[in-house]
This record gives structure tokens, C-alpha cells and sequence, in this order.
């Protein structure tokens, strides 16, 4: 570390938050997931040497966390003492650029890294106690992410003098996946982001489909690997295979009821979901902090690959955030490890 960076250090606010988590994670431990991003990680073949995986890593959630494009995260890495800090680039290094970041990016994706690394945080934050490892309860919901490309449907005519016939050709929008669906009186083009989360609202487990699928059908997809005791859901996952599923796996049922056709809910039912959806908020907040804080309103890659792998680092930021807010509410002190 240069003697600028050493004199930087003793300037920054112990209560910095990014100062914070580099106390708080165990970074050497997500850098065993980054070995093999590059051919010439383990064995070097020659060539020009790749940036270090876990500074780029950083790189990646500083970017999600303010939600900056390649171009501005390139700049900001030169500018933000407290980015150079986190990163561990500094002002004489050679910084990345904005394709170096979006090739890194692209590269934990092909390798499904990212969620990898969201498990690997969520493991570390259970183990030094700031997230229940097993909570009592858990809210599943889906919020919808529009498409970062316009739904434009391009119809392109050539005429076949020869044959005198008509070549029609329709070009969909840019974004593959992305589909159209209407929600109370507006249409949304994008995806659905489902997401599961704890008692707390650290986020156990998220999924992204086209915004077109069905709620009803992927319940099963969305609670892989959840721990918890209870499982809460609106009446968009109401169904007896649902139901079913939850009474395989052990879980509790929390799933709201919904009226059938000729067949109005008992007054049980209807209590039931009155206090099923006073406790659904805590997934509500959460989806707020991703919007609001994080501005994921609208995804910044294509595909539905790419909008997933946004949506697993946006929540490991998420999480994160709950962490450290738990940190400097001083009524939590963290199993250091």
C-alpha cells in the first residue's frame, strides 16, 4: 500500500460502510470461487496479466450498489478514495476500463459465479450471526424489472421481382426474453424477479423469468434451498400442487387462499390472509430498498441470464447493506471468525 493510500486510511470514518465491510467479510474466501475466471489463472500461458478477480469482483458490487454504468465505474475507481479502498485499486495501478469491467462481468455469468458468491456471503453473514441461518418465516413475491431495450417490432418488406412475391421479415426488440405484461392499467415490458426473504429481509433466494410467466408455476424453482420454518405468499401462488409441495419439504403453509369461481372464502380463509398480508411487508421493503436505493426499476443488461445475474448482485449489495445498518445501530456486535 502506497504512503498516499496509508495517510487516505487514517482519514476515512472507522464508520464508513464500505470501510466496514472489509472488516466484516472474509474476502480470501470468495477469492477461492475466482480462480478459474481466467484460462491463465492456475496455469499462466503467456500474454498480458488479468487484474486481480477479487479486486474486480468489488469492482462489480460497487457498481450495483450505485448503480453505474462500465463507463462511469471506470471513472469513478480514479476519483472515489473510499472505491480505492474497498477495490484495493489504487491511484498509480492500472485502473480497468469500461470493457475490461463488462468482460469480467460476462465472464462470472458464463461461469454462473454469481451465484455462487451470493450464497458464499449469505454463508459468511449466518456464520458471524447478522442472519438467522434457519428463520422461522419466509415471504416469497415477485416484482417486475423492465427491459433495459425498447419493445420495438421492426417489419421489414422486399419485393421478389423474379417471383414476384413479397419477402416479409418481423424483427423482435433487441432483448430476447423480455415480454410484455399488463398490470392493473399499465403494460410492462421485462422480466419478473422472484425473490425469497427471511424474517429480517436479507434475501434467501431470487429467480428471473420473462415478466409474461406465471407466479402459480414457479414456486417450486424459487424456495430450492430455503431453510425456513413457514413460507408466507400472496394468492398469485395459491394452488393445491403448491400446497402440496410445501407439506414435502416440511414448510408450513402461509399461502394466502383464494376465492374459487361460485365458491366465496370462509371467514377462517379470510382471516388467515388478513394475517398472512400484515407480515408480507418485510418482502415489500425489500423490493423497495432495490428500487429506491439501488435503482432497480429497470435492468441494465440484456437477457434473461444477464438480468438475473444483476438481480443476484444487487441483493448480495442488499444484504450486505442490512448487515452493516445492524453494525452501526450498535445493539449488534458479530461473531468475528
Amino acid at each position: 500500500m502506497s504512503l498516499f493510500m496509508l495517510g487516505v486510511n487514517k482519514k476515512i470514518k472507522e464508520s464508513n460502510k464500505l470501510v466496514l465491510l472489509l472488516k466484516l467479510i472474509n474476502w480470501d474466501r470468495c477469492r477461492h470461487y475466482l480462480k478459474n475466471v481466467h484460462k491463465n489463472d492456475i496455469n499462466p500461458q503467456g500474454g498480458q496479466k488479468a487484474y486481480d478477480n477479487l479486486k474486480m469482483f468489488k469492482t462489480l458490487l460497487l457498481q450495483q450498489w450505485h448503480n453505474l454504468s462500465d463507463e462511469e465505474i471506470e471513472e469513478a475507481l480514479c476519483v472515489r478514495i473510499d472505491f480505492m479502498i474497498f477495490t484495493g485499486f489504487e491511484l498509480n495501478d492500472d485502473i480497468p476500463d469500461a470493457s475490461t469491467v463488462c468482460r469480467f462481468r460476462n465472464k462470472l455469468i458464463e461461469k454462473n459465479l454469481d451465484k455462487k458468491l451470493f450464497k458464499e456471503i449469505n454463508y459468511q453473514l449466518e456464520r458471524l450471526g447478522l442472519k438467522l441461518e434457519k428463520a422461522n418465516g419466509a415471504v416469497v413475491d415477485a416484482t417486475i424489472i423492465e427491459s433495459a431495450a425498447r419493445p420495438r417490432k421492426t417489419v421489414n418488406i422486399e419485393e421478389d421481382r423474379e417471383e414476384n412475391s413479397l419477402k416479409i421479415e418481423i424483427e423482435e426488440s433487441k432483448d430476447p426474453d423480455a415480454r410484455w405484461l399488463k398490470k392493473g392499467k399499465r403494460c410492462y415490458f421485462g422480466y419478473k424477479g422472484f425473490a425469497v426473504v427471511d424474517n429480517e429481509g436479507f434475501y434467501e433466494n431470487i429467480h428471473t423469468e420473462s415478466a409474461s410467466e406465471a407466479e402459480i408455476d414457479k414456486l417450486e424453482i424459487v424456495i430450492t434451498g430455503v431453510k425456513a420454518k413457514r413460507l408466507l405468499a400472496d394468492k398469485g401462488y395459491a394452488s393445491g400442487k403448491n400446497r402440496e409441495l410445501l407439506k414435502g419439504k416440511k414448510i408450513k403453509d402461509g399461502i394466502m387462499y383464494k376465492a374459487q369461481k361460485n365458491k366465496e372464502l370462509t371467514p377462517r380463509q379470510k382471516l388467515i390472509n388478513r394475517l398472512i398480508s400484515k407480515q408480507r411487508y418485510i418482502v415489500e421493503q425489500g423490493f423497495g430498498t432495490l428500487k429506491r436505493k439501488f435503482e432497480f426499476t429497470r435492468a441494465s443488461y440484456m437477457t434473461k441470464r444477464k438480468v438475473q445475474a444483476q438481480f443476484t448482485f444487487k441483493a448480495i449489495c442488499s444484504n450486505l447493506l442490512k448487515a452493516v445498518n445492524k453494525l452501526l445501530s450498535g445493539r449488534f456486535v458479530p461473531n468475528y471468525v
